[in-house]
């Protein structure tokens, strides 16, 4: 039995919407039962985008569109909050809510800490993405939403079959949960996500003149070590910097060598002016 699965490649992903669009055409007033209802018109993005922004500098402002179906999760909380298993998961790892079964059950729309659930008011019906259950189980290689993407930087198949398309991405590149802290097991992988930014300026004690060429290092809460070295004006930054507690240190020749713990848990960290005595 295959175990579907879906990885999102947010380096590749321009933000054209198409793959929403595609997901409310084929949902949208059409029901498909046993997996689905039909979708209304308006109040429901089965499949959500989440623009984040991150600005480094006045020039330099970067985008990254997420886009946001069901994570299909392998300890899903929606299928542990619902009643007489109105929401379950398929041997092929896609989670169903069944649109009878939980009809009512308008609470299990706050069970999802991703919130990908919605609620149809009125059928007092909670609804949300279903890979395309009913596409997949009449052979479609993909859901509208992958099929549709002009970038092709979402990637679904059966996780399991290690010459699989999503196999060899897997295998190939670092991908990871969209918010682990959750602990789901969720079954949609993502590359690019946003990594904390973290810059600052180095000075000289004396006359506060700009440190160039000082040597920058950031240690992970790995223990994973990366370099940077200061510009001109003593400006130095870390792109994609890893999150949790971290060590940074300063070095340049004839100065004293300087060390601090810092905390990355914001999305973007200035640390001002740091600066160096002999």
């Amino acid at each position: 039995m295959a175990k579907y699965a879906m990885a999102i490649d947010l380096n590749k992903c321009i933000g054209c919407y198409n793959c929403q669009v595609a997901c409310k055409d084929e949902h949208v007033y059409n029901a498909f039962p046993p997996v689905a209802a039909e979708q209304p018109a308006f109040g429901q993005f089965w499949l959500s985008i989440e623009e984040r922004e991150q600005v480094w500098n006045p020039s330099h402002i970067k985008v990254t569109y997420i886009p946001k179906p069901c994570q299909h999760c392998g300890d899903a909380p929606c299928a542990k909050a619902a009643k007489n298993g109105a929401i379950y998961k398929r041997e092929d790892g896609i989670v169903i809510i069944d649109p009878e079964k939980a009809a009512g059950q308008k609470d299990l729309v706050a069970s999802c800490p991703y919130g990908s659930i919605y609620l149809n008011e009125e059928k007092g019906l909670p609804q949300k993405c279903t890979f395309c259950a009913h596409l997949v189980d009449d052979g479609w290689q993909e859901p509208r939403c992958a099929q549709s993407c002009p970038m092709s930087c979402m990637y679904f198949g059966d996780v399991e079959d290690p010459e699989s398309k999503i196999s060899k991405f897997l295998a190939a590149n670092q991908a990871e949960a969209f918010h682990p802290e959750y602990g789901t097991k969720p079954n949609v992988y993502y590359v690019g996500l946003p990594k904390p930014h973290l810059s600052g300026t180095v000075r000289l004690a004396e006359g506060n003149e700009c440190a160039a060429d000082v040597t920058v290092t950031l240690t992970g809460p790995d223990g994973a070590k990366r370099t940077a070295t200061t510009d001109c004006f003593g400006d130095f930054d870390f792109k994609n910097a890893p999150r949790g507690a971290c060590q940074i240190a300063y070095e340049l020749a004839g100065y004293a060598t300087q060390s601090s713990p810092i905390v990355l848990d914001k999305e973007i960290t200035f640390l001002g002016e740091i600066q160096l005595s002999r």
